[in-house]
């Protein structure tokens, strides 16, 4: 009479293993990224921008080496 094998489920664990972390990067990345969708950055960065541009011009004072 023939022994049965044991199935060995190796493969199939690191298969699982390996989709649920690519499961995992895909939706951490998704909610990552949502508050680039609102404008909130492209309204934050226009403010900054005008405050630095605000500084330089206020910063004129003719002498050199400030």
């Amino acid at each position: 009479m023939a022994e049965e094998q044991e199935k060995d489920n190796t493969w199939l664990i690191a298969g699982v293993a390996i989709a649920a972390v690519i499961v995992l990067v895909v939706l951490l990345k998704q909610d990552e990224t949502k508050h680039l969708q609102s404008g909130a950055v492209a309204q934050s960065n226009a403010e900054v921008f005008s405050k630095i541009d605000a500084k330089k011009t206020s910063n004129n004072t003719g002498n050199v080496g400030n």
